[in-house]
């Protein structure tokens, strides 16, 4: 069990980081912080490019890889 438990570890904070930088990638909406950082001066276009919705698709693929890590070391956790 010691592998199964390391191996989702490490399988979850390499999701985890990636999962961040996939997030932060993303453009902002405006009126919340990314406006703070200069997210709203590039909101011109509305409308999703080809690019935004591959983003959004990965980072959907990274967060169902995420949760089942998380889920899976909680119930070693559980039933050891």
């Amino acid at each position: 069990m010691d592998a199964v438990r390391t191996g989702l570890q490490v399988l979850l904070v390499i999701s985890g980081l990636f999962l961040t930088l996939l997030i932060l990638m993303h453009k902002g909406k405006g009126g919340g912080v990314s406006d703070m950082f200069g997210g709203g001066l590039s909101t011109s276009m509305s409308s999703s490019s080809v690019a935004e919705r591959n983003l959004t698709r990965i980072t959907i693929v990274i967060a169902a890889v995420w949760t089942p890590a998380i889920v899976g070391i909680g119930l070693i956790d559980r039933f050891n």
